[in-house]
């Protein structure tokens, strides 16, 4: 089979056999077909389209092109969640152990944060101690012991993945919505899963800009699940402003155990909440009343925590710092943001805000760059509150104040104060199943 005939059948918009997409996925992965011949095929992707089918036999081709995690050996159903990616998303630090308090097995892997978006593994290893690198022993062990593990990916999770994506990138071929979807599943069908709940994020600081998008996302991932004999449900989730109150790696870290303390702020809790009520739905095991009313009761009885506790324990980590979270709070300089003038906040740039999280340290360009952990964000205002000149919209963190001039700067353009009133939105916009 010679991939220019396939490059010409894409080419005329035709769809692909399962046999013809398993061989270019082999073929790229083993050397054989050259970056340019798959940077036109990615372009005519992007402007052909793919079919369900075709994006399924995509998905699960990456999926078997290096490790796939098994397990089976691991009692019970194995319920994953993943987010598209945003800004103070420290959803998985909060649902994970809720769930593991409720008898659910969570053997989750995760990423770093790379850009405007933060890692769930960056987070967890801001816990002075704790370590995400875990050989699968340990990993398996681990959920066994304690029901909750979190990791950071495999080298070798879906490395036709990571080559597509690294091409996509330089060939302006990242926003196809079949390229996007089978990125995603993909790595999470070579961890394991069987049923997984996305949080779709539209807005400012997500992917898709829009709720139609994020929509259309989800359906196709739900689509291509059913396909992979993988169950997918999804929240469609408001990215239009950062979530919770803090951005940064301790800090949301520490705004975490707030919230397993019931504490939380109200956006952050309402989408924690649902995201773990779809998975206890999916797991098979509670209603939808049931998974409510048994969140609130770990998170009232402390069930919740002390999970959470446990996992950073096992990993390693200094439970100092769970038990007394203030410790988490000791960046060496600050700055206080405040408003310029009276009025209503009306809108927060998120990809904005969270670029000038990462230029206080806080995040990474490359995967290289080293992350200052305790630098980040606090919000005190957020969309549609009041505010009174010279009140203090936000306060900047950072070990280095050199860095507050030019994050400051991002700032200033990402949020706005007008005179009109802006209405409030609810965090979730959709349920998608």
């Amino acid at each position: 089979m010679h991939f220019i005939d396939l490059l010409n059948k894409k080419k005329r918009g035709l769809a692909l056999s399962t046999e013809e997409i398993n061989c270019f996925v082999e073929g790229y992965c083993q050397g054989h077909i050259p970056d340019y011949q798959v940077s036109a095929f990615l372009m005519a992707i992007y402007f052909q389209g793919m079919t369900v089918q075709e994006t399924a036999d995509l998905t699960l081709a990456m999926a078997n092109s290096g490790d796939r995690v098994d397990l089976s050996s691991i009692p019970g159903v194995k319920v994953d969640k993943h987010s598209t990616g945003g800004v103070g998303d420290k959803t998985s630090l909060i649902i994970s152990p809720i769930l593991a308090a409720l008898g659910i097995k969570l053997a989750k892997m995760s990423g770093r944060g790379l850009g405007h978006t933060g890692g769930t593994v960056d987070k967890l290893e801001s816990i002075p101690g704790l370590k995400t690198d875990l050989s699968l022993e340990e990993f398996f062990g681990q959920v066994k012991d304690i029901g909750l593990a979190i990791a950071g990916q495999t080298a070798n999770l879906a490395p036709a993945d990571k080559k597509l994506y690294a091409l996509r990138d330089v060939t302006a071929t990242v926003d196809n919505m079949s390229l996007i979807a089978a990125s995603i599943l993909s790595k999470k069908i070579a961890a394991g899963s069987d049923r997984v709940v996305f949080d779709v994020k539209c807005g400012s600081g997500a992917f898709m800009k829009t709720e139609e998008e994020a929509k259309e996302l989800a359906i196709l991932m739900r689509d291509i699940g059913a396909k992979s004999g993988l169950a997918v449900h999804s929240i469609v989730s408001d990215m239009n402003q950062p979530l919770g109150r803090m951005v940064g790696n301790r800090l949301e870290v520490y705004e975490s155990i707030e919230t397993l303390k019931g504490r939380g702020p109200e956006d952050l809790k309402e989408l924690c909440f649902a995201l773990a009520g779809e998975m206890l739905v999916l797991s098979g095991m509670y209603t939808e009343v049931q998974a409510e009313e048994k969140i609130s009761e770990v998170i009232v009885n402390g069930a919740a925590l002390e999970k959470f506790r446990d996992m950073v324990a096992a990993q390693g980590g200094d439970v100092a710092y769970i038990d007394e979270p203030e410790r988490l709070l000791q960046a060496g300089e600050k700055y206080e943001f405040l408003a310029e003038k009276a009025g209503y906040v009306t809108k927060m740039d998120s990809e904005a805000i969270g670029t000038a999280s990462l230029l206080l340290g806080a995040g990474r360009r490359t995967l290289d760059d080293v992350i200052d952990f305790d630098a980040g964000l606090i919000f005190e205002k957020k969309l549609g509150d009041q505010v009174e000149k010279g009140d203090l919209i936000c306060t900047l963190y950072s070990n280095d104040r050199a860095l507050f001039s030019e994050a400051i700067e991002r700032l200033k353009g990402a949020i706005e104060l007008g005179e009109l009133a802006y209405r409030k939105k609810n965090i979730v916009l959709a349920r998608i199943c």
